[in-house]
């Protein structure tokens, strides 16, 4: 029997929930503050709306997901399951690193499933990354970069920082397999007062390097990871079609009578099986359910980028008003 999932949160990402969880036979109920939104999503897929007030008692509900706003994660994620419940919690999990550990020690405590859904993860073009890193096929790694810009969307309490560096930093600290020592960034707002642009740099153990840029006023989408190791450096492109979303350039720098010289082999193409990262978390989050076993996108990994989201030297400029 497939666990009985609920949703909290029925805005646009929760949607995408409702109806990956109705695909797989788990969905169990919807909820949301907005009551008439709650009952046409629960007509539309033939489930139960279930009052906020009354969703955390509901003893025929094994699991809830929680996609809202980041402000009111940590204190649904602690009534989920301080009510015997596992948690999915969409990011961040908090807005601060004191409310995520918070509701992370109580999951423990309470002997429940506590996932973080850093959707990204769990595409495949980014598990073969991780498999070609680990399997030292590109040498040891030395520098990671990521790019995440585009134009919108536009919140009204999270940044451009807080909305899109959470997809990368899980990523990156899945590849580096431990936290930075450093972090020093810079955020500016152009709309209002909320940043638009962000950069993350941060110094890992190793001396390994990393950096990232976020944009929500970009006027061209770019999704792309480069890991830079000592052999090979490796693309994860989401932009590019299913063939060319994960490539390999292989290359060697020696010196030659005291010069430098180089060669560099043209991009080889991994194959990687085209699936939504979506369907592959939420069968990842059932699997978890069921058998207990610690998720890999797990409350520890969520409290670490909080901890970079929220780096005393990550500066925040305000250039202008429209």
């Amino acid at each position: 029997m497939s666990p009985r999932v609920a949703i909290l949160g029925c805005g646009y990402w929760g949607s995408n929930h409702i109806c990956t969880l109705k695909s797989l036979s788990a969905l169990a109920a919807v909820s949301d503050a907005d009551s008439a939104r709650a009952q046409g999503l629960a007509m539309k897929y033939n489930v139960e709306a279930i009052p906020v007030d009354k969703l955390f008692m509901r003893e025929d509900i094994d699991a809830i997901v929680l996609a809202l706003p980041p402000q009111f994660h940590a204190d649904n994620a602690i009534r989920t399951v301080t009510n015997g419940k596992d948690v999915l919690v969409e990011k961040p999990i908090a807005l601060n690193v004191a409310d995520a550990e918070r509701e992370v020690r109580i999951a423990r405590d309470n002997g429940r499933i506590f996932m973080v859904g850093h959707v990204l993860r769990f595409h495949p073009a980014f598990e073969k990354l991780v498999d070609l890193v680990n399997s030292g096929e590109l040498g040891g790694v030395r520098y990671i970069h990521a790019n995440r810009l585009g134009l919108g969307k536009f919140h009204t309490e999270s940044d451009a920082l807080w909305d899109l560096a959470p997809h990368d930093l899980s990523m990156i600290l899945a590849l580096t397999g431990c936290e930075p020592l450093e972090v020093k960034g810079e955020r500016i707002a152009i709309i209002d007062q909320l940043s638009d642009f962000a950069h993350v740099h941060m110094r890992f153990p190793n001396e390994l390097h990393s950096h990232l840029v976020v944009s929500r006023l970009n006027p061209y989408r770019e999704r792309r990871l480069t890991v830079v190791g000592s052999k090979a450096a490796a693309v994860f492109n989401d932009m590019e079609d299913w063939d060319r979303k994960l490539a390999i350039y292989r290359f060697s720098v020696w010196q030659d009578n005291g010069q430098w010289a180089f060669s560099a082999d043209k991009a080889e193409y991994i194959s990687v099986k085209e699936s939504l990262p979506l369907t592959r978390e939420l069968e990842y989050f059932l699997h978890c359910i069921r058998t207990r076993e610690e998720p890999r996108t797990n409350g520890e990994e969520a409290i670490a980028v909080l901890r970079i989201l929220t780096a005393d030297s990550m500066n925040h400029n305000v250039i202008g008003k429209p």
